[in-house]
């Protein structure tokens, strides 16, 4: 039977782009907090459960208050199935549309999400403000309805993507595995990782990004075993990418991953193409279909499936209180790689561009606008504050793209310490040795949570450059672990290497039936 072709509104269209862009940037899939709630149960690292606590307890604080899961709100992906019998009522373009809701989406003045998107990416790479284009798949599929997965992918997993292409006969498993132990945990696990395996080069991508919006149903996978060749792959790189150790934040722990997706598709008979995606643990997607009624009716989920975990569960027993004020270079020598600081007091901010530019005025022989000498900087770019909020969600970012100017910045201003995500690079390690300033870290995908404990910021240089612009923010007893110490001792080497000897250990004790 021929279905009758239905008319859907480019209103309806960027009405609903919107509001999903808002609805995944404070609500978790249900499906993902399962998992996660599991893997901080079973975790026997007592550093990955206290992170893992920590993005559960930030979700659900994330999900109450309506305000973003994470800083990095994320590039904005779109995958549309649009039946062939629909017609979209619009003088515009189906991607002008869908920028439409982006645009509301982004400068909406109850929960403003934070652009992060840049034009002229060779050159001046300007801020377009409003964290358009997104970028948008249309495939036109049977039917009459529009099928929309919105995505906001953050930069942090999104620059760890990888491909290669292999060789007929090699083994994709081998590849996978061997990429992600390269890949760091600036990615932000514990989270997802996708592979697409065919096609070309650019299909293969594409597989990728769009099988990570799948269900994470890897425990269901594992109980009835796999009825496919792609299934059988998805729990071998299961089993062997959480045998890596590497953990929660790359602190080593049990999971690093809650699931591994694998979409496949027809290939030339002299190639294996292969796309490796990480999903971070902000994890946003969210499915919906258009049917010419209107947008899209949203519904919160069940948050009584969120578990009930308080700051008194990700506040370690042993911990080192810093007061920032009356910092000395040889309280901050003292610092011992892997034990948990709460830091009170003033410290500044900066990120990437912030650090170009002060080296460039550095290089140029030229004073700074602030004073950095005995400070700490924090790696972070910050949601806008709303309502009474001193300042919006603001977790920390990659410092590896820090990594090129650290010498020169510490050198230059005397910095004391350095605040981050995920692990630092060789050239950064042996600065931090040869200038004796430590490196620490904050959890990545615990923005908001991170936001509470920011008790004051005002804004001290380099306004133009937006959420890049250098602040003085006031902190009482925020969390962060010591990642690098002055003796150059690494928790992101140490930690993963101990819990991959551990697992290893164990699974020759079970082998033998011990």
């Amino acid at each position: 039977m021929i279905k009758r072709t239905r008319t859907i509104a480019s209103e309806d269209v960027a009405t609903s782009v919107a509001d999903a862009l808002q609805y995944i940037s404070y609500y978790h899939p249900p499906d993902y907090i399962r998992y996660l709630s599991q893997a901080y149960a079973r975790e026997q690292s007592p550093s990955a459960k206290n992170a893992i606590g920590q993005i559960l307890l930030n979700s659900r604080m994330a999900a109450f208050g309506r305000r973003p899961i994470c800083q990095d709100t994320g590039l904005v992906v779109v995958f549309a199935k649009v039946g062939m019998g629909v017609r979209i009522k619009s003088e515009a373009s189906f991607a002008d549309v869908v920028n439409e809701g982006v645009r509301r989406a982004y400068l909406d003045a109850d929960n403003p999400l934070r652009p992060s998107i840049v034009s002229d990416p060779l050159a001046r790479r300007v801020n377009t403000r409003d964290n358009t284009p997104a970028v948008v798949h249309v495939d036109l599929v049977q039917g009459n309805q529009i099928e929309i997965t919105i995505t906001a992918k953050g930069g942090g997993s999104e620059n760890k993507a990888r491909f290669t292409t292999l060789n007929p006969g090699a083994s994709v498993a081998d590849w996978v595995v061997d990429t992600v132990s390269t890949l760091g945990s600036g990615w932000c696990p514990p989270g997802l990782i996708s592979v697409g395996i065919g096609g070309s080069a650019e299909k293969a991508m594409l597989l990728a990004k769009e099988a990570m919006n799948e269900p994470i149903d890897m425990a269901e996978l594992i109980a009835r075993g796999p009825f496919s060749p792609e299934e059988a792959l998805r729990i071998e790189l299961y089993q062997r990418i959480n045998a890596l150790g590497i953990g929660a934040q790359g602190l080593g722990g049990l999971t690093t991953v809650v699931d591994v997706k694998v979409a496949s598709y027809p290939t030339h008979a002299a190639s294996m193409p292969v796309a490796l995606i990480p999903q971070c643990a902000a994890n946003r997607h969210l499915t919906f279909t258009l049917d010419g009624t209107g947008p899209v009716q949203l519904q919160p989920p069940n948050l009584s499936e969120w578990p009930q975990i308080g700051l008194e569960d990700v506040r370690e027993a042993e911990v080192r209180r810093v007061n920032l004020d009356t910092l000395t270079k040889e309280e901050t020598t003292s610092w011992r790689c892997g034990e948990t600081l709460l830091l009170s007091g003033k410290m500044l901010t900066g990120r990437d561009a912030a650090h170009k530019r002060m080296v460039d005025l550095i290089d140029k022989g030229e004073p700074l606008p602030v004073d950095m000498h005995g400070r700490v900087i924090y790696y972070v770019g910050p949601v806008r504050a709303v309502r009474d909020e001193v300042v919006g969600p603001a977790g920390p970012t990659t410092s590896s793209r820090m990594d090129d100017f650290t010498d020169k910045v510490v050198a230059g201003t005397g910095l004391y310490a350095m605040v981050g995500k995920a692990e630092r690079g060789l050239a950064a390690i042996e600065s931090i040795v040869r200038q004796k300033t430590p490196y620490l870290i904050a959890v990545g995908g615990a923005a908001y949570l991170i936001s509470k404990s920011i008790k004051a910021a005002r804004l001290v240089a380099f306004e133009d450059l937006g959420m890049e612009a250098i602040y003085e923010f006031e902190v009482q007893d925020m969390p962060v672990i010591m990642a690098v110490d002055v003796g150059g001792n690494s928790i992101h080497h140490s930690g993963p290497l101990e819990w991959r000897k551990r697992m290893a250990a164990d699974s020759i004790a079970r082998s033998i039936g011990v």
